[in-house]
């Protein structure tokens, strides 16, 4: 894995919704935009939805990755690719008809993912592996930004790398939680190749560089595992 095979996510949970148009612009140099949906119920939070979506499409030219930590995914999916998702997200633990989901979320041309809570195995994922384009391991618990890494996270990456070696598939592996240039060697180093962080890029003064120093971090972890 290069430098350019580490993609960066930066966190809109984490911006200046004041100035949104400006706040994206600042982040150019990332690969996607990561958008929270939190619907107080399967996490105790509230973030934004629809509306907020579209107004973050309309001011970037990345990929939206949005990750849906809803109660009700099966019923809120078409409508959040009707708004411009790229890439969709949605929990393991919040239905019981993934592979339903996964194909509508491909019918519509979008790329399906399936995010994984902390205390979720990696071998949930066996019958449907084979099916998707990235699968997100969360490495703080869902539902407040800021928190911190979870260092148990590296082993559960680890074991999900082997799982997809043992099918032959390679989808993307994204991290949430707690990524910074300090934690992004331990997450490369295990196999992630997308990491999402807000924190650590909107509330640095020059997010190009904030982008710069989480990828190279990524890098050198990659270098130092193999």
């Amino acid at each position: 894995m290069t430098l350019e095979d580490i993609r960066i996510a930066p966190s809109v949970l984490s911006a200046d919704f004041s100035k949104l148009g400006a706040e994206l612009a600042d982040v150019r140099d990332a690969d996607l935009i990561h958008y929270d949906v939190m619907d107080g119920h399967f996490v105790p939070n509230l973030s934004f939805g629809l509306d907020i979506l579209r107004t973050v499409k309309a001011h970037t030219d990345l990929p939206v990755d949005v990750h849906l930590m809803i109660s009700n995914p099966d019923e809120m999916v078409e409508r959040y690719l009707d708004a411009g998702a790229d890439y969709v997200s949605f929990h393991y633990e919040a239905t019981a008809h993934a592979h339903r989901l996964v194909s509508l979320i491909h019918e519509r041309g979008a790329k399906a993912s399936i995010a994984l809570n902390p205390a979720t195995p990696v071998l949930a994922l066996e019958p449907i592996i084979d099916d998707l384009d990235m699968v997100l391991v969360m490495t703080v618990n869902p539902g407040f930004g800021g928190q911190s890494y979870i260092e148990s996270s590296a082993r559960k990456l680890c074991r999900l790398r082997r799982l997809c070696d043992e099918h032959g598939v390679s989808p993307l592996i994204e991290v949430d939680g707690g990524i910074s240039a300090k934690t992004a060697g331990k997450v490369t180093g295990a196999g992630a190749n997308v990491l999402v962080a807000g924190s650590a890029v909107f509330g640095a003064p020059d997010r190009a560089a904030a982008i710069a120093d989480i990828r190279r971090a990524g890098a050198l972890g990659v270098s130092k595992s193999a």
